[in-house]
């Protein structure tokens, strides 16, 4: 099986510009493409995998990776699914979050003699002349054309200003950057980023004649990725000191059973054909498997063996085997809220951070969402006894393990 049909069988692909050049590339370990991430936090997340999955896969096959830290295009704010415009980021800020990127992307690329490189747009980008833009790049671009795009269409509707509107002016002229300075020919990029990444080629061939060898492709269902990794705490990322590996492992083991084969296919390296073996037979407790396989396969990939084998035995302890509950999230409670060895419930979910608030935590009781130590609890008023560890869960993902300190 061939790197392109792989790319394919594992639903990775949507639209292409050019299909039979693309695939005699990459095929042939040829090209060199970009993957653009801008740094608007500290750490990746979950939204960010898939690519970073792609990366690895294609530089595994002998094509090099580009990775774009967008330090120059996070001074604007890409405004892609966006209703509202996005925080303005201090320099500082921006560089901060860079170097948190290029260290955690170090666990999935190989950026050794000269494997993968990482560039920041901003080493061209912050040094334009105004007029320069206007003259070389903005003359190539109808604004016509730029207004039908879909990257901006929620936005007219709410308004646009015009600093995120030269996003995708920015965005092409990466492309034509890369291409120039890298020899880069080719571009990867979600599907709602396909009007930007036909820009840059259209920049490209317009500047340098049409024989200018400059290809896109798109993920399939990356805005879905976007949303990936979204719970109601916030998102899930990539660094152990904001989303711990046994919570890391958690959300992968608690997706829903319709997308569980999906992000096998997309985002581990367990191979295509043992998988769609899987998805031949798939129901029941074979669902539970299969998430057990994701969680531990993205746990590894992330935060190392170690810490999967860690997560995967405080799973099975949780869920009444035979594993450790040494690596679960803890919850500390000062003997001070304790009388007589005891705790509210409802304080005991606030302390515990599974509710943010009393009437929250009510509520949850009230709904039969809690359990304590694998027993339903349904009133407010009643007061848990702290002797020992105990296992405090909320509905079927979060739970902490509560200890008096």
């Amino acid at each position: 099986m061939t790197t392109f049909e792989e790319l394919k069988r594992r639903g990775l692909l949507a639209q292409l510009t050019d299909e039979n050049e693309i695939e005699e590339l990459v095929n042939a370990g040829k090209a060199t493409f970009y993957i653009g991430f801008d740094p608007t936090a500290d750490s990746l997340h979950v939204g960010h995998f898939m690519a970073l999955c792609l990366m690895k896969r294609l530089q595994m096959a002998g094509n090099k990776p580009i990775v774009l830290i967008g330090g120059g295009t996070a001074m604007i704010g890409d405004p892609s699914g966006k209703t509202d415009m996005r925080k303005m980021m201090t320099p500082e800020t921006i560089q901060h979050n860079v170097d948190c990127f290029k260290k955690q992307m170090s666990r999935f690329i190989d950026f050794s003699e000269d494997k993968a490189i990482v560039v920041n747009n901003a080493d061209w980008l912050m040094n334009l002349n105004y007029i320069e833009v206007l003259r070389e790049v903005g003359a190539h671009f109808s604004v016509n054309r730029m207004l039908t795009a879909e990257c901006y269409k929620q936005r007219l509707e709410r308004g646009l200003s015009f600093l995120e509107f030269n996003y995708m002016i920015m965005q092409s002229y990466d492309f034509y950057q890369l291409f120039q300075k890298y020899g880069c020919n080719m571009q990867f990029g979600g599907d709602d980023q396909w009007s930007n990444m036909l820009g840059g080629t259209e920049l490209i061939r317009r500047k340098l004649g049409k024989d200018a060898y400059a290809m896109t492709i798109t993920l399939l269902l990356n805005s879905e990725g976007k949303k990936m990794g979204k719970t109601e705490k916030g998102a899930v990322w990539l660094d152990p000191e904001k989303t711990t590996p046994y919570e890391f492992f958690q959300y992968w083991r608690n997706v829903d059973d319709a997308d569980v084969i999906k992000c096998l296919k997309m985002l581990t390296f367990v191979p295509v054909e043992q998988i769609e073996e899987m998805e031949k037979t798939m129901e029941g407790a074979q669902f539970n498997a299969a998430k057990e396989l994701l969680a531990y396969e993205l746990t590894k990939l992330v935060h190392g063996e170690e810490e999967a084998e860690k997560a995967k035995a405080a799973a099975k302890a949780l869920f009444g085997g035979s594993g450790s509950d040494e690596n679960m999230p803890v919850a500390e409670i000062d003997p001070a809220d304790l009388t007589d060895g005891s705790i509210g419930l409802l304080n005991l979910l606030v302390k515990a951070e599974l509710a943010p608030s009393v009437s929250e935590a009510r509520r949850l009781v009230q709904q039969g969402g809690i359990t304590v130590n694998d027993e339903k609890k349904s009133d407010p008023k009643e007061m848990i006894r702290l002797e020992g560890d105990i296992i405090v869960r909320k509905g079927k993902k979060a739970f902490k393990k509560v200890i008096v300190k």
